[in-house]
């Protein structure tokens, strides 16, 4: 999910600055939320943890380190009955009735809106929070995409970016660090590199993100020009 989120806010002009992982504990996600908020960033997204069970306990969590109380969001719990009703028809569970687990997910934080999930039951949570707008999304990769691209990038806006990834046939990140640091400056690109591959098949991966074709094309013509050798890779 980390990978997948940071993938589509560099597309649409955001960096990704920090990636925290912390398990299904209300201390951690808390300390961690709080150690985010200290850095003043602009966005915060939270994925997983919004489900009925009990260890289940983002919200409250976000809840503690935002100091504000969990209401019943009527919209929330009509959107989940709505879900319900749906799964039971199509036979995958056994009660369409909203028990105390199902009504959970109904609970959003003080002062934020639900985000309506269009593939599974547990609704997304926005809410601003000083200058930092925080998104909780569901963990289930198909649930959490489907918030991100239908509520989160469209409310973010942003310029979305062309990309383009290229094979580079060198094994040393640090060889070629100074000619990417001068593309970046040079052409007002980004370029993201990493190692890719094992053993003696290592090789570099470039991913250039710019505003345009013809921004990209120039990035490729400066890397060119200095000399590196690479493949543009099709996909």
């Amino acid at each position: 999910n980390a990978a997948y989120i940071a993938k589509r806010l560099y597309e649409h002009g955001y960096i990704v600055k920090r990636i925290t992982t912390v398990g299904d504990d209300v201390g951690e996600i808390r300390r961690a939320v709080l150690e985010a908020l200290i850095r003043s960033p602009d966005v915060i997204i939270i994925s997983g943890g919004l489900g009925p069970t009990h260890d289940d306990v983002t919200v409250y969590a976000v809840a503690l380190a935002l100091g504000r109380d969990l209401v019943l969001s009527e919209q929330a719990l009509e959107w989940i009955k709505e879900k319900y009703r749906e799964l039971y028809e199509k036979g995958f569970v056994d009660t369409p009735e909203i028990n105390e687990a199902r009504k959970k997910m109904a609970y959003i934080i003080e002062g934020s809106r639900p985000l309506k999930n269009s593939v599974g039951a547990a609704p997304g949570i926005e809410i601003v929070h000083g200058n930092t707008r925080i998104f909780i999304l569901p963990g289930m990769p198909s649930e959490m995409r489907s918030i991100l691209e239908e509520h989160v990038l469209r409310s973010l806006g942003g310029q979305q970016l062309k990309a383009i990834k290229l094979k580079l046939f060198s094994r040393d990140e640090s060889i070629i660090a100074e000619i990417i640091s001068d593309a970046t400056r040079e052409v007002g690109t980004r370029i993201h590199s990493s190692p890719k591959g094992f053993g003696k098949d290592v090789y570099i991966e470039l991913i250039i993100f710019g505003k345009d074709d013809e921004e990209i094309e120039k990035t490729v013509r400066f890397l060119r020009d200095k000399g590196l050798k690479f493949e543009i890779v099709k996909e």
